[in-house]
């Protein structure tokens, strides 16, 4: 199997409805300076380091990403909202098929 690609079972209903509890979604792995914003993509949690989450690229600012989750619940989704931006090199990987 290539060790570029990762498949990561959906926890939780943050990223509903583009991906839902339960599904299996696909990642590469990338050099994290190519990145884009609207991308999905798998990072460390800011604060909790054993906890990876998905989350979509709203903006990104001087190496900094503001990432949330597509569920339009703003209760259903910890991200920027709640910890403000992260760092680029968070990021672990993109999706690339669900």
């Amino acid at each position: 199997m290539d060790s570029r690609f990762l498949n990561v079972v959906v926890n939780g209903d943050s990223m509903w409805p583009t991906l839902k509890q339960g599904s299996t979604a696909r990642f590469e792995r990338i050099d994290s300076t190519l990145v884009e914003v609207g991308q999905v993509v798998l990072l460390d949690h800011p604060f909790r380091p054993n906890l990876r989450i998905i989350k979509r690229i709203q903006s990104m600012q001087n190496g900094r990403l503001f990432i949330v989750g597509d569920n339009p619940d703003p209760t259903a989704s910890e991200d920027s909202h709640n910890f403000g931006e992260v760092d680029v090199s968070s990021v672990i990987a993109i999706l690339v098929s669900q």
